[in-house]
């Protein structure tokens, strides 16, 4: 493409005839580039979302992991692990509930298994659409975007202290924009939507 784009320069000052050819050629390989982009992005955006199923013995072990935690659901279709954030942590808080912390744990024991080792961990929080009402928690988190991503701190910490690699670890936070149901009218909400959600992908991703 820079070549091209070179030789129409060149073409420019010679006043070549063939500089409206190489002008259609530089389109086209910026078109074909942006098409490019655009795959790769989708791609990535699609293993984000944990669009493949994960090895049967790693999903068997989650989903084990899903069945002895009421906190916990298990998508193996989509290899993606969901915290209800109502149980794990109290409201309007970034602080992982003491009676939730040994669900993590047990979860990084799976992540650090030898079916797990080869995958990345992606923590993403996410939040309804109700607003943060009290003063002293909006000092903290002013908007439900500083919400979910705490939240997906503090998964990730817990992650972290029980052994999985940081390097394996990454965190976000999408606040009330990605939600799993419609939320009730009136910024009521909806606590289905309220929830922490693993991403175990491939390395890299």
């Amino acid at each position: 493409l820079q070549r091209l784009k070179s030789e129409l320069a060149a073409a420019q000052q010679t006043g070549g005839i063939e500089m409206q050819t190489l002008r259609d050629k530089i389109a086209a390989l910026e078109e074909n580039k942006k098409q490019l982009e655009e795959l790769i992005a989708s791609m990535q955006e699609k293993l984000l979302l944990g669009g493949a199923a994960l090895p049967v013995e790693l999903s068997t072990l989650l989903e084990d992991f899903a069945n002895q935690h009421d906190m916990v659901t298990y998508d193996p279709k989509r290899g993606v692990v969901r915290f209800k954030s109502d149980l794990l942590f109290e409201p309007g808080s970034d602080t992982v509930a003491s009676s939730s912390v040994a669900a993590v744990q047990a979860l990084s024991g799976i992540l650090n298994s030898e079916e797990a080792l080869k995958f990345d961990v992606i923590v993403a929080g996410h939040t309804d659409d109700m607003r943060i009402a009290k003063p002293d928690t909006r000092a903290k988190h002013p908007t439900n975007w500083h919400l979910s991503v705490h939240r997906a701190i503090s998964v990730k910490d817990i992650m972290e202290k029980s052994n999985v690699d940081p390097k394996r670890l990454s965190v976000r936070g999408f606040g009330e924009y990605r939600p799993i149901e419609e939320n009730l009218p009136n910024k009521k909400g909806n606590p289905k939507n309220r929830r922490v959600e693993i991403f175990i992908v491939p390395q890299g991703v």
